[in-house]
Parts: structure tokens; C-alpha cells; sequence
């Protein structure tokens, strides 16, 4: 593709599997934003369970594609495939062949552009796959084996998970990495901090952070139980630590390791908003927040993509651990920009929760070398990058641009 056929502007359209704030769908929405700030023609799909729209406000031109509830005892793998069967019929009735591009962030819509595309309303898509989850529903395997073979084309945010494609399941991707907004998360104020603790009521307390609920692949359970050990050592030593769990919606079923876990912390000695906070439910608005009032953010994953929160806490200054997983060495060094532990062992977390809260040099480094780590990922490189991949595809298909139009009834 020559030099003004890049300079031509594109129309591209993004599908998500939800409106909640879950990281596909910040990924998406952030994506598509840098994009059209760039002067491209986006339009954002999304599966809608309700009228609100997304969880945040945004100047993207939006289709919420309507899906009523099913029935109280319908299962996990019905669910699934009426989520795919609603969002492929929608495409169907009231899709035409009008981008340039079609871009997927899930397994649930990339099932329906692949049905989609097969009955010839466009003729290639992309995926972007941020991780792979260890699923025992027979449907979600089936739905995420096929978004990850039936694609024509596949991004990845991290280099683990281009070889982790290709040994495992024997397909080629692009790497392109996450970003974050540099100019939402900054290092508070002295007057921000002060303000962002006392609207949580834990001023005076060492405050722990953890965002992404209570799930396996957030290793919610061994957090806990290293922060119950971290917690006595660090009474012992006049200090007063209080642990925010926030987030959580998901799609995905995962009462029996919330059962778990809160078998556990009923057996325990941590008291429910004294110990420990559970803010399941956060506007939007009120995250800067949480990081400005927090002294660290505890990331002990064991399966990441790449890591947003820890991207956006590194971009606040707030101080960083994670688990040593291979996907977080490929931007932080430890005791250098966070604390790595191993994301198996509570007590591996728990003496990196005591160092993070008692190493006050350790801290200052880590507080200053993390927004430098965040500003080498801000979203316009990353929006970037994706429109260099858009236009290489182009440009190897010869597809003329511009020539359809989108209806949506």
C-alpha cells in the first residue's frame, strides 16, 4: 500500500461480549477511543443485558445488541451459546458489510463473527487474545478453541502468549501491548491522597489494593492467606493494615472458589470492614481513587495477559507487587519498578507484602520508577500500532476502502 493510501482514514468496528469493566472491555473501549482520536471512523458492538451502556461514559458512536435474561436455572453452556447465537443473529439482521476492519476482544463475539463471516457478511476478521483461561464449562472450551483457530488473523499483548499460541495450538499472532491513559492515572497530590483516604475511612491504615475481585486467576484465595500472616508480623510493628478487594463482575461462574474463599475468611481471624474491605461494586470514576488512597497494589495473578491495574497503579505511583509470572517480566524488574513473588507460595506473598509496607526506601524507588515504566505504554502508541497492523492487512489483501454502508435498525 502506497503513502496516501495510509494516509486515507479507515472505518472500523469493535465487538465486545459486555458493557461491565471487565479488561477486554477497557481494552476496547480505550482502543477505539485513541482511534478515533487519530480521526478514524470507529463504531463499538456490544452485548447489552440492559439500557445503560458501558460502565463509563465515552464519545464512541455504540450498538448495545439486546439480550434478555434466560431463566433462573439455565446453565453456564446455555447461557454461553445464547450469548453467541443472540450476538450472531444480530450481525445477521442488522450488520452490513460496512468496515474495513473488524476487530473482536472475547470468545463470545469472535463466535459470531466467525458464524458471520462464514455466511459471507465480510470476509476476515481479527482477534485479539488476551489470555487463555483454564475453563471447565464444555461450551466456554469449545467457544475459546474456536475464537483462538477460526480467526484469520490474531493479536496478542504479550510476547508469553505469542509462543504459548503457537506451541500449544499451533497458530501465529502479532503482538501488540496494552496501554494506559497517562493523563487518568498520575501520582496524586498530598491533598488527593488525603482526601482519597478519608472518603474510604482508612486513614491512619497501611492500605493494601486489589482490583479483579475474587477469582482464581486473581489467586484471591492465597492473597488472603498471605495477607492474614503479613498482617500479625506488621501489627507486631505499630502498624494497622486494611486490605481493598475491588471489582469483580464477570460472565463466568466462579461460586465455588467464592464459596472457598469465603469459607476460609469466616474460619479466619480477619473481620469483614475491619480487616478487610470488599468493594464489589466501583464506578468508574472512583478508581484514580482507590490507587491514590493505597500503599500498594497486591498482583499476585497467576494467568495475566499483560495487566492493566498493574499498569495503571505503576502510572499512579503507587508502589507494585505481583507474581513472577512471565508476562509481567517482560516490563518489570524486581525491587527496580515492583515486588515479584511467586504467585504458588503465601509465603513468598507474604513477605513481599511485609517489604512493601516496612521498606520505605524500596518503596520510594518503586513509587518513582513506575509512572517511567507506564509512560513507554500510553494508548495513542498502542492505537498506533494497530492501525499500522489494519493498514498491512489491507494493503496485503488489496481491499478498496470505503466502499459500503452501515445500517443498524
Amino acid at each position: 500500500m502506497n503513502v496516501d493510501n495510509r494516509q486515507r482514514l479507515l472505518r472500523i468496528a469493535f465487538f465486545t461480549y459486555s458493557t461491565r469493566p471487565r479488561g477486554g472491555v477497557v481494552h476496547t473501549l480505550e482502543l477505539a477511543e485513541h482511534i478515533q482520536d487519530l480521526g478514524h471512523d470507529v463504531h463499538v458492538f456490544a452485548l447489552g443485558k440492559d439500557e445503560k451502556g458501558f460502565f463509563r461514559p465515552t464519545s464512541l458512536p455504540s450498538t448495545f445488541i439486546p439480550c434478555i435474561m434466560g431463566e433462573r436455572d439455565e446453565s453456564l453452556d446455555d447461557r454461553i451459546q445464547r450469548y453467541i447465537d443472540t450476538y450472531y443473529q444480530f450481525l445477521v439482521n442488522h450488520l452490513e458489510t460496512s468496515f474495513d476492519i473488524y476487530h473482536t476482544q472475547d470468545c463470545v463475539s469472535a463466535n459470531a463473527l466467525w458464524h458471520a463471516s462464514e455466511k459471507g457478511l465480510f470476509p476476515f476478521f481479527i482477534r485479539t487474545i488476551h489470555h487463555v483461561d483454564d475453563f471447565v464449562s464444555p461450551r466456554l472450551i469449545q467457544c475459546q478453541k474456536d475464537s483462538i483457530y477460526r480467526p484469520e488473523h490474531r493479536l496478542v499483548v504479550s510476547k508469553y502468549w505469542k509462543v504459548r499460541l503457537m506451541s500449544e495450538f499451533g497458530v501465529d499472532s502479532h503482538i501488540i501491548h496494552n496501554g494506559v491513559d497517562i493523563s487518568r492515572f498520575r501520582p496524586p497530590t498530598d491533598a488527593q491522597r488525603k482526601g482519597a483516604r478519608k472518603k474510604l475511612d482508612v486513614s491512619g491504615k497501611t492500605v493494601f489494593l486489589s482490583i479483579g475481585g475474587i477469582e482464581p486467576r486473581k489467586n484471591s484465595i492465597r492473597l488472603v492467606t498471605a495477607f492474614d500472616s503479613a498482617r500479625r508480623q506488621l501489627l507486631a510493628q505499630g502498624l494497622d493494615p486494611i486490605l481493598l478487594i475491588a471489582g469483580g463482575e464477570t460472565l463466568f461462574d466462579y461460586t465455588p472458589y467464592r464459596t472457598e474463599f469465603f469459607g476460609w475468611l469466616h474460619d479466619s481471624e480477619l473481620e469483614i470492614g475491619k480487616d478487610i474491605l470488599l468493594l464489589e461494586t466501583v464506578e468508574d470514576e472512583q478508581i484514580p481513587e482507590l490507587y491514590h488512597a493505597a500503599d500498594g497494589l497486591l498482583f499476585p495473578s497467576v494467568k495475566e495477559g499483560w495487566g492493566l491495574v498493574v499498569l495503571e497503579a505503576l502510572a499512579s505511583g503507587l508502589p507494585v507487587l505481583t507474581s513472577d509470572i512471565p508476562v509481567f517480566k517482560e516490563y518489570l524488574q524486581h525491587e527496580e519498578n515492583a515486588i515479584m513473588v511467586s504467585a504458588e507460595d503465601e509465603s513468598s506473598i507474604a513477605a513481599g507484602i511485609e517489604k512493601l509496607a516496612i521498606d520505605l526506601k524500596l518503596k520510594q524507588r518503586l513509587a518513582s520508577s513506575g509512572p517511567k515504566t507506564a509512560e513507554l505504554y500510553s494508548w495513542e502508541s498502542t492505537a498506533k500500532a494497530h492501525l499500522e497492523y489494519y493498514y498491512e492487512l489491507l494493503s496485503a489483501k488489496s481491499k478498496p476502502l470505503f466502499q459500503h454502508e452501515f445500517r443498524c435498525e
